[in-house]
């Protein structure tokens, strides 16, 4: 496909997410089934053009005066894809399959309009009503921390040291830009994508078929290793979906002790099954039924709870979740979060830890949630999460956001996705 197919697919597409709010994998799935001539490069540059679309939404209408998809799209291509209007109005010239173009008034606002005179919750791409939520945990900086949940996310890596180290990783995934995090030991990371481009489909590597890494997002495996699972430990992963962090600290407790995972959606943890095999870990548990975890009740040294949330901290990679989140579903996620918290403190031993996870950045879902749950149960103490964080990560590791009650990693602060974590140790009662 030449540029203008691949740019009318894109408008498409953003017509049908926004007529029928529907998420943005779904929509472009549905557009590759039916329109099967198109090639792996062709649906990732309309995954590109979609995708920017969707992440600077508000700074795009505002700079095209325009509300429209066509608008949208156009304005992506030239924001992210690396062109000018005139090189844009070249590259379609002559295409049968290219889109109307942009009309006079949209061209002229785009080369008129000043970005630094646009409110600030247009620049940062931001839902109105959610800025004074980012302005209650980021305080003044909460605009740079819009703008960085805006922008393209890297594609991230978890070495399996189990079974290799970074340095062989690095070795057999020669020309995709995977380099090693330097603070962290098990990271890898490949950097943001560039304009129409597309980032390697490191999963058709015959290093991950052998279980020497996963994909996981750098703010993930943060969060699963400050959990402090350690070899010998009996661990619960209360809501451990598809197991990316169930299979971290399995690493991290070199398959000795017992992790028991457990997701009440059989359909999210279906895909662990699998990965424990490519991975070589031995010492997990899957349970599918809640009745499965009776015996393991007062036993367990850690209960991790990746808890239900927003997902606000994972909008660069879901920017279709930004537009379609209301304030109703925030208060639903908050009930939700503190019945499974509640749930949760059956299987804990005295002196265990808690470890009360999202990828949220509201306050809501974290330090108020906390905050909340230790008035309730005053048999609980909180972990200094600065000492957790020094103990773990050296001088050269960015510093996170510490609220009252955990630490908040974000694009901004950490250049990961946006994870809260507390951790909270059980005393006698």
């Amino acid at each position: 496909m030449r540029l203008g197919g691949r740019l009318q697919a894109a408008i498409e597409v953003l017509q049908d997410i926004k007529s029928r709010r529907r998420p943005a994998a779904e929509a472009l799935k549905d557009w590759g089934l039916s329109h099967r001539f198109a090639g792996a490069g062709d649906r990732a540059a309309i995954g590109n053009i979609v995708y920017d679309a969707l992440r600077e939404r508000y700074l795009l209408e505002w700079r095209m005066d325009s509300d429209d998809p066509h608008d949208a799209a156009f304005g992506a291509l030239l924001e992210d894809g690396g062109l000018s209007l005139d090189e844009l109005a070249r590259s379609l010239d002559g295409d049968r399959f290219a889109p109307e173009p942009l009309s006079e008034h949209s061209r002229n606002m785009w080369l008129t309009k000043n970005i630094d005179e646009a409110p600030d919750y247009i620049r940062g791409n931001l839902p109105q009503w959610c800025v004074p939520l980012f302005q209650d945990i980021f305080g003044s900086h909460w605009l740079d921390e819009a703008v960085a949940l805006a922008k393209r996310p890297p594609l991230d890596l978890r070495v399996n040291r189990l079974k290799a180290k970074p340095e062989k990783i690095v070795r057999e995934l020669a020309g995709t830009g995977a380099k090693p995090v330097s603070w962290f030991d098990s990271a890898l990371r490949i950097p943001p994508i560039e304009k129409l481009k597309r980032h390697p489909n490191v999963q058709a590597e015959p290093a991950f078929q052998k279980g020497y890494f996963e994909v996981q997002d750098l703010g993930s495996q943060i969060v699963a290793r400050l959990a402090g699972a350690k070899a010998g430990m009996q661990v619960l992963d209360y809501c451990a979906g598809a197991g990316g962090k169930t299979l971290a600290m399995a690493a991290d407790m070199e398959n000795r002790g017992q992790i028991h995972c457990y997701d009440a959606e059989k359909a999210r943890l279906a895909p662990i099954f699998e990965r424990l095999r490519r991975s070589g870990v031995r010492n997990v548990q899957p349970h599918v039924n809640i009745s499965e975890l009776d015996a393991l009740k007062e036993q367990m040294d850690i209960v991790l709870l990746d808890a239900p949330c927003t997902g606000t901290g994972t909008w660069r990679r879901r920017p279709d979740a930004k537009w379609r989140l209301t304030d109703g579903q925030l208060e639903r996620r908050i009930a939700e979060q503190k019945t499974v918290l509640n749930a949760t403190l059956p299987y804990l031993k005295t002196g265990g830890h808690l470890v009360y996870i999202t990828c949220s950045l509201l306050s809501s879902e974290n330090d108020k949630q906390i905050a909340t749950f230790l008035k309730e149960n005053p048999q609980f103490k909180e972990i200094d999460m600065k000492n957790l964080w020094q103990q773990h990560f050296g001088k050269d590791a960015p510093r996170p956001v510490f609220p009252e009650h955990g630490l908040v990693l974000s694009p901004a602060s950490t250049d990961t996705d946006g994870f809260f974590i507390s951790v909270l140790e059980k005393r006698s009662t």
